[in-house]
């Protein structure tokens, strides 16, 4: 049995998906895995389920989706009521969120440790666990709650990853990736930083300027705020020519 929430909510077995019958129980399952373990009160549970409008019957209707997927799960992957609230113990099964953290964790630490090669293919590996937005059938309220989070994790492996194939020498086949990245996330200073180092790479420093001065007026319109050291040490840094060489995580230090 597996269990995915990066991307729509669903259980997996040998020869089956099952994406459970509707939002309420997969919202209930998806609180229960991000706990990670941890005891779940039925008023948590409420808020994810109905943010702060449950109805009368919300504590009948939490024991029915309780009572739906511990059917559903059979009696290997306990969910056990703990006073008030409920508990999965799952620890002992595949879990896409975990693995996404136990992969990623390992590629941040080859990435600090400076083996990229490892880094690169830890980080791709984590990153391929996504099928979508994560919780993407779960109710607005669980992922409104913990989307961003989730979403924030992703976007750090993804940093992590560019900067490592970068250091292999992959700047060419990076700058498309690269441009749509930041123009779906312009305030992110960290993928425009690494735009900038792909395009000089590249031979396109007339390019790698015009992206900081791009995100420069963006910050000065949208803010009111000059861009931040990384971005302002990666301009410095395309001007002499020293981000051929040097990372632009590198050039903070």
């Amino acid at each position: 049995m597996e269990f995915r929430i990066l991307g729509p909510v669903r259980i997996r077995t040998a020869d089956h998906e099952d994406a459970l019958s509707g939002s309420k129980q997969r919202t209930m399952l998806a609180a229960l895995l991000l706990a990670e373990g941890r005891t779940l009160s039925d008023e948590r549970l409420g808020r994810m389920l109905w943010d702060d409008r449950p109805p009368g019957t919300a504590p009948a209707q939490i024991h029915t989706y309780a009572s739906r997927i511990r059917r559903r799960l059979g009696p290997d992957v306990p969910l056990v009521r703990i006073r008030t609230g409920y508990q999965l113990i799952a620890h002992h099964v595949y879990y896409d969120q975990r693995e996404f953290t136990r992969l990623s964790d390992e590629g941040h630490r080859a990435l600090r440790a400076q083996d990229y090669r490892l880094a690169a293919d830890r980080l791709r590996e984590a990153l391929a666990l996504w099928r979508g937005e994560a919780l993407a059938d779960a109710t607005e309220h669980l992922v409104l709650a913990e989307g961003p989070r989730l979403e924030e994790y992703r976007l750090e492996a993804l940093e992590s990853r560019i900067e490592a194939e970068l250091v292999l020498g992959r700047h060419r086949q990076l700058v498309s990736e690269l441009t749509g990245l930041v123009t779906h996330h312009p305030m992110r200073e960290r993928f425009r930083a690494l735009l900038m180092t792909a395009l000089y790479r590249s031979d396109r420093q007339a390019e790698a300027l015009a992206a900081y001065l791009d995100g420069r007026r963006m910050l000065a319109e949208e803010l009111g705020v000059e861009p931040g050291l990384l971005l302002a040490r990666t301009y410095r840094a395309v001007l002499t020519g020293e981000v051929r060489t040097r990372m632009p995580q590198q050039l903070t230090a």
